[in-house]
């Protein structure tokens, strides 16, 4: 997880500043929660003081996926809703189910799609991606997002925050379910890009092929030039042929808490050209 440093520490959120209520101040929400903003405060976003708050990875990937005009797109394991969200934002007319397990944060992101006049667009479940059968009808979305957890159940500091807790590591769900799920939500040539820990490169990629997903596109993120890649983006296509465009690296940081022009881009709302995921795609 790359946090943003544009308002100052290294742990500090990603926003552009707190989101102004429709007569231009402060909105005040409960105790528990911070009202936030991106996009120069064209996108609210309601969360978690404490609990799981969202990353730079969810805005890398919206914009790392190739959208389609008029596509069903679906966003596993949605947290607040932030990635539905965003993409909402960036692309009119989208459409987009968010399926979260944690019927709190469920809630939270029924709230922000209603905060940002979404709700017709963003369709919330609160559901198991294990159990997706039961959530969504087969090869209905042209699209899956996923940013699963990173972590094994049993690696690295597990919070006792259960939101944090679910978020970062494979306690209801590992890469397998979320892979699996995508497959089953698409159709042939359907899409499904992933942001995930590059040290767990070869796990993605051998995932994805199993469940019938063959990688298409490949960009590995840096935090500076000349720095090991610490996250990958992956998409891959529903019956693709094999082969993969290997794209040019991400690197996030110029220098010390100054963004990389694309990076600041991406914060800005600037539209990002996306290289072409249908070379190679049809049978």
């Amino acid at each position: 997880m790359i946090r943003c440093q544009a308002c100052g520490g290294a742990s500090a959120p990603i926003f552009s500043a707190p989101a102004k209520d429709r007569n231009g101040g402060h909105a005040v929400g409960r105790l528990d929660e911070t009202l936030d903003a991106l996009f120069q405060g064209k996108l609210k976003l309601r969360q978690s003081r404490r609990g799981y708050r969202f990353s730079l990875d969810a805005l890398l990937l919206a914009c790392f996926a190739a959208v389609r005009p008029g596509e069903a797109v679906a966003d596993l394991g949605s947290g607040n809703g932030v990635m539905a969200l965003i993409l909402a934002y960036l692309h009119p007319g989208l459409s987009v189910t968010a399926v979260e397990l944690q019927r709190e944060m469920t809630e939270r992101a029924r709230e922000n799609a209603r905060l940002n006049g979404f709700e017709r667009r963003i369709r919330v479940l609160c559901g198991d991606v294990r159990r997706i059968a039961h959530i969504a009808a087969p090869e209905s979305h042209a699209l899956v997002v996923c940013n699963p957890p990173y972590r094994k159940p049993a690696s690295g500091r597990v919070s006792p925050d259960p939101e944090k807790r679910m978020a970062r590591h494979e306690i209801t769900g590992g890469l397998s379910d979320f892979v699996q799920a995508g497959a089953y939500l698409l159709g042939v040539n359907g899409r499904m890009a992933v942001i995930y820990p590059a040290v767990r490169t070869v796990d993605l990629l051998a995932t994805m092929r199993a469940a019938g997903l063959e990688p298409k596109r490949l960009r590995m993120i840096h935090s500076f030039a000349g720095a090991e890649a610490s996250l990958v983006l992956v998409e891959g296509a529903k019956g693709g042929r094999s082969g993969i465009k290997i794209l040019a690296p991400l690197v996030i940081y110029e220098k010390e808490k100054q963004y990389s022009a694309e990076v600041a881009s991406i914060l800005a709302g600037a539209p990002q050209s996306v290289s072409s995921p249908t070379s190679g795609v049809a049978r």
